[in-house]
């Protein structure tokens, strides 16, 4: 049977004290929606609804850069979790299998448990979601009589034999689409709150002699994020987890409590990450690769063998090949270094193509920005770029092509050719001795007055 997700994420997030929406607040330096829809591409959904309320703009324009197949639908008033879901229920006309429910502030749920709520759709109406808390606090009890949930008690209206029960609602829930939204209607909002809630379905369903059920998940699974305490919180167990789960592939993390990773960072076995290392989106480090100490990579792909750091920065469209060297200081954005080629010492290379078993310089310069348009640095295989060249772009240096130390390139420079361009020093005998006295004369007058 077909699935469709519905992910709620219309909540302001007050506790946040933040402009912005709170399931885009960023774990692992992507929104925690994302996290939410990702582990709900493992059903497969035909569609995806995000049901969006405050700066629901933003929270549209964030999915499109998530699903572009996904739909946003508004809740123009928040009146529950209940009415949340039906503002989906036009995007759902005609759909007929199953609709499981999520949060985008409870980003961790996993694929493993989404599967099991499927499977359990096979003997059940309604299946929700609970977990045995360590700490069951003021959570809804998951009332449960062999595999049958009975009933959702709410903390403040649960006896003591109730709120000794450790088994809670985590909200999550699965149902046919067609039964869900038939309960649905049949949700009032008779309670202090005046609000619709989803919560309810379980006893109208048991009023109906439906099927009902809970499927049970990790504490850690149902986490959710309500202020920016609870987001650190979730960010390290994000953290935790990938880290282990790059230990576990046969990567080498020196000190894995400094190594901050990302949401989609890909790490190869026998690769070697120093401490202190930052990993931004869209990074992809091959096998047998070193990373060292305080670098920084985001949108770059290192390949085997290459060397990174200390103190490196990788920008967006850093293309590093087999066996390279990108040394301490240096800033590589949008260019592709190949096979063997080094950049060892603080230089910035944009926009840049460097060929084979090149050596660039340190502090070598490629000026790919004029103001108004950004240039290209093409740098042929086997050169040798001088310690301290600007290449001024766009400007090509040929194949086994040499440039001298502190030259300003502005011209290309054919293969194997040698390139001057600086002036030529000049000496002034005696004239230093003379500046300097005529200064510090200047400066014994200031001083006086």
């Amino acid at each position: 049977m077909s699935t469709a997700l519905v992910i709620l994420a219309a909540g302001k997030g007050t506790r946040m004290n933040s402009d912005l929406p709170k399931v885009l607040h960023p774990i692992a330096q992507v929104p925690m929606l994302e996290h939410a829809m990702a582990a709900g591409r493992a059903l497969m959904p035909e569609k995806t609804i995000v049901v969006a309320g405050h700066e629901a703009e933003k929270v549209r324009a964030a999915v499109a850069d998530i699903d572009e197949d996904a739909t946003v639908v508004l809740q123009t008033e928040q009146l529950g979790t209940g009415h949340a879901v039906l503002q989906a229920r036009e995007a759902l006309a005609g759909f007929t299998g199953d609709v499981v429910v999520l949060y985008g502030d409870t980003p961790f749920v996993s694929e493993d448990t989404l599967e099991r709520m499927i499977a359990a759709r096979s003997r059940a109406d309604l299946v929700i979601l609970g977990f045995n808390a360590a700490d069951p606090g003021r959570y809804g009890r998951l009332v449960m009589e062999g595999d049958s949930l009975e009933r959702i008690v709410e903390f403040k209206d649960a006896d003591d034999a109730t709120r000794a029960i450790s088994f809670c609602n985590s909200g999550l829930m699965a149902c046919d689409a067609e039964t869900m939204f038939r309960l649905l209607d049949k949700v009032g909002n008779a309670n202090a709150s005046g609000e619709y809630y989803l919560t309810d379905l379980v006893e109208i369903a048991r009023g109906e002699d439906l099927r009902v059920t809970a499927v049970s998940c990790d504490e850690a699974e149902t986490l959710g994020v309500n202020s920016r305490a609870d987001l650190a919180a979730a960010d390290a167990v994000f953290q935790q987890r990938a880290r282990a789960e790059l230990l576990d592939i046969g990567v080498t993390l020196m000190a894995p409590e400094t190594v901050y990773l990302a949401f989609d960072t890909i790490i190869g076995r026998d690769s070697v990450i120093e401490p202190n290392v930052v990993f931004g989106p869209g990074v992809t480090v091959e096998s047998g690769a070193l990373i060292r100490a305080f670098s920084h990579l985001e949108g770059c792909h290192v390949s085997r063998g290459a060397k990174v750091g200390p103190y490196a920065r990788l920008r967006p469209g850093a293309e590093l090949a087999e066996d390279t060297h990108i040394g301490n200081f240096v800033e590589i954005k949008n260019a592709e270094i190949a096979e063997g080629a080094k950049v060892n010492h603080l230089s910035y290379i944009g926009d840049a193509s460097v060929g084979e078993k090149t050596n660039i310089g340190a502090g070598t310069i490629t000026c790919n920005y004029d103001g108004v348009m950004k240039h290209r640095t093409e740098i042929g295989r086997g050169a040798f770029i001088g310690s301290n060249t600007l290449l001024v772009a766009p400007v090509k240096v040929g194949h086994e092509a040499l440039t001298a130390t502190g030259a300003v390139i502005t011209k290309n420079v054919e293969d194997g050719a040698l390139a001057i361009a600086r002036t030529e020093q000049t000496n002034k005998p005696g004239r230093a001795r003379k500046l300097m006295d005529m200064l510090r004369a200047k400066k014994a007058r200031q001083t006086k007055g």
